[in-house]
């Protein structure tokens, strides 16, 4: 069995004879095609988007070369799997999960082997984990291999080892030398011949595909009473530092991801014109899977690797912004305007840098004035009612008188629209008072904004892990070198502040709006350290003992408390776009624009930035590192404070041109309910059509209308490979879509 098609498509380029003779056993059924995703990629960095991509690639591949269809998703060795994968396993016709990796946990076992994987959406798919020991491994040491050596020891243990002996009485072996069950070897064929006859006391082995395994056990186990259940995400205690290490492929990888979705959009937006980059985008979206690969995604792979991915990575980002600027310009046209595109799928007031131009305002169709603030790196603005999936012409006019935004008292308290923000001497948050909701953001007597690092030195695996002893030798990044309020205008307050500890440097510009109640921290790092984790703390005032974190496609709460093992094994925990704090009626969010490692304790809410392991790369990490996290205090809870919006905007951020036509205002695509995400728009892998995808971000069912500016005459209700499986109902104000709690629905329009 072979399980990634990116393997056989590397062989079929460079080694085309030999792909004919695999291709050829798979034929004869000697040769199992097998694996569900274009490799096997990491699930908890990658996205939503992305995985469904995995899916759509490696289905594809497997079923036009070999002309199978798959139904296993085969990831024995991945560092931990998303609460998001059954839906999108489910939607994507794979009904079959197997992992060994779990049995790798450090504090907890995971309570059976035989299982239905229920997701965040309630989804459900058979689960069955191998439990294949080493041999002569003590039974009671539940690690298990997916590197099994086909020998009675350890066959027998295996069966010992597995925990669903009342509704099952077939395990799963992966034999064979090399990582995953490679090559076996002549005596494991012959003990195999020898155990097929029957061994007294031993099980008996059969050769057969994994997917006739899988396939049997549906049927022993689908209406057994004592099937058991496991609800939301695999979290894996152990790997915990790959949510961190090299950051910049993640960064990276996030960009990537991003950039791509919106390169469709602008494609579909200009396919009369242009035409529509088929061929490019294929090319595109599989170097973003190849490089999402559980090692190179996690940070856990050689030096060399990063390397390759570094220029990889450059030249897919200038590849993304020239074809997007060119479709950009193609659709704003040519005059004195500045037009202003929106990738996100909402109707959107945010920030932007309009570029260079003469005039000290924006003005849009409406008459609606907005100032510009030059700064050192051009100008920015606060602009609103941005159309969703869309663009919006604005003329440039002299600014009339503005209202004072900010005043600063001293140099180290700032009052905004929002707040009343303190410094201390270190040029720490102190304070942060907010005014509308007559209450303290921080706890008290509590730095905020603290970044501190931490000695990280994992006993094993050093890239891959942090160990939970990790706390208990740190020091603060609290020297500071300069600190300068460098803005204060009619759009932002900056304050810049720079630092230095150890052999690093940092430089961070703590922007207030005037218009929006988000803090960003932009943050440049020159990192010179070794096995040392870098992490920033914002203790909040929120009485709660559990945390909401973004993942694909939805989200999911963990608790905060200690109360048990489960709990004290969860100390660092992925995130996508963000986490939040939540009480009754007020919380507070923390953003980020490339970063997955959280931690909270006792109210501490906490972002891993930087992790720098030395093992299995000597220089993990030692570069210079550029980025984003927002702090977003809110009333009421996230759905109400919509937390998903801020993160997308701090993702996605708006795209300004000068020089174009003015009087533009269009939106290709916008949905009725605020609770519901649009995605991706695409045109059709078939070429057939443009697709609309979408999904229910709070939990909650919702009957929603989707409107389209496109013609069509048709509109199904698609799986997430495209394949029709309703028509929905069409009516003069929409398209009506159903979507049940946390789903995603993809929409074709043909």
């Amino acid at each position: 069995m072979s399980s990634q098609p990116q393997l056989y498509a590397f062989l079929k380029a460079r080694y085309p004879e030999l792909y004919e003779k695999a291709k050829e056993r798979i034929k004869e059924g000697r040769w199992e095609a097998e694996g569900g995703m274009w490799l096997e990629a990491d699930c908890n960095l990658t996205s939503g988007e992305s995985l469904v991509r995995q899916f759509m690639h490696g289905k594809r591949f497997f079923k036009e070369e070999f002309g199978v269809d798959n139904k296993i998703l085969w990831l024995p060795d991945v560092f931990g799997y998303s609460g998001a994968l059954p839906q999108i396993m489910e939607k994507c016709g794979i009904e079959y999960f197997m992992t060994t990796k779990l049995a790798w946990n450090q504090f907890n076992k995971i309570p059976y082997d035989t299982m239905i994987w229920r997701g965040i959406d309630g989804s459900e798919v058979l689960t069955h984990l191998i439990t294949t020991l080493g041999v002569s491994q003590p039974i009671k040491d539940y690690f298990t291999t997916y590197n099994g050596m086909l020998h009675p020891d350890s066959i027998m243990d295996g069966w010992m080892r597995y925990q669903n002996k009342d509704i099952n009485n077939d395990i799963l072996v992966s034999y064979g030398y090399g990582d995953g069950g490679g090559g076996p070897t002549r005596e494991m064929l012959e003990t195999s011949i020898r155990m097929e006859k029957g061994v007294k006391g031993i099980p008996k082995v059969r050769q057969a595909f994994a997917r006739t395994y899988f396939d049997e056990l549906k049927e022993r186990v689908k209406d057994n009473k004592r099937l058991p259940v496991w609800e939301g995400e695999f979290y894996f205690e152990y790997h915990r530092g790959t949510l961190t290490s090299m950051a910049r492929n993640k960064q990276s990888n996030r960009k990537s991801e991003l950039g791509l979705m919106e390169l469709e959009l602008l494609s579909v937006l200009t396919a009369e014109e242009m035409g529509y980059p088929a061929k490019e985008l294929d090319d595109m979206w599989k170097l973003v899977l190849l490089n999402q690969f559980h090692d190179t995604l996690p940070g856990s792979a050689i030096h060399e690797v990063y390397e390759v991915t570094k220029k990889e990575y450059a030249e897919l980002a200038a590849q993304l912004y020239g074809m997007s600027n060119k479709r950009r310009r193609a659709l704003a046209g040519t005059g004195e305007a500045v037009t202003i595109f929106n990738p996100v799928g909402r109707v959107r007031d945010d920030i932007v840098d309009p570029g260079d131009f003469d005039g000290e305002a924006l003005e849009d169709e409406d008459g609606n004035v907005y100032p510009v603030q030059r700064t050192k790196e051009g100008s920015v603005a606060f602009v609103q009612n941005l159309p969703s999936k869309g663009y919006r012409s604005f003329r440039t006019v002299k600014a009339e008188e503005q209202v004072k935004s900010f005043i600063l008292n001293g140099e180290r308290e700032l009052e905004t629209p929002f707040y009343t923000v303190s410094f201390d001497e270190d040029g720490m948050f102190t304070r942060i008072y907010d005014k509308e909701n007559d209450r303290e953001v921080l706890q008290s007597g509590a730095q905020a904004n603290l970044l501190r690092m931490y000695e990280d030195k994992p006993i094993y695996f050093d890239n891959w892990d942090i160990d939970i002893f990790y706390t208990e030798k740190f020091w603060d990044v609290d020297q500071v070198e300069r600190m300068e309020w460098t803005e204060m205008g009619p759009v932002r307050a900056v304050l810049e502040i720079e630092r230095k500890a150890s052999n690093s440097t940092f430089t961070q510009k703590i922007i207030f709006y005037a218009k929006s109640r988000r803090i960003d921290f932009i943050t440049h790092v020159d990192w010179k350290e070794h096995q040392t984790l870098l992490k920033v703390h914002f203790p909040v005032a929120v009485h709660t003992d559990e945390a909401a974190f973004d993942i694909q496609f939805g989200s999911l709460t963990r608790k905060t408390h200690q109360n048990t093992s489960w709990d004290v094994a969860r100390f660092e925990s992925c995130g996508q776009k963000w986490m939040d704090l939540s009480e009754g009626h007020y919380g507070v969010s923390l953003l980020n624009d490339c970063k997955y490692g959280h931690s909270v304790k006792d109210s501490n809410m906490a972002l891993t930035l930087i992790k720098s392991g030395t093992e299995s790369n000597p220089v993990a990490d030692q570069e210079e590192h550029v980025f984003t996290y927002a702090l977003y205090p809110h009333a009421e809870g996230w759905r109400t404070a919509r937390t998903v919006d801020e993160g997308y905007k701090l993702n996605q951020p708006l795209t300004a041109l000068t020089g174009t036509q003015g009087g533009k205002d269009f939106s290709f695509a916008s949905v009725a309910h605020s609770n519901v995400v649009i995605e991706t728009i695409k045109r059709a892998e078939d070429g057939e059509g443009v697709v609309v995808r979408m999904y229910e971000s709070e939990n909650s069912y919702t009957k929603t209308k989707l409107t389209v500016n496109t013609p069509f005459e048709k509109v199904y209700i698609c799986n997430l490979l495209e394949e029709p499986e309703s028509e929905a109902a069409v009516s003069c104000d929409g398209i009506d879509v159903v979507l049940k709690p946390y789903e995603v629905v993809t929409v074709l329009l043909q």
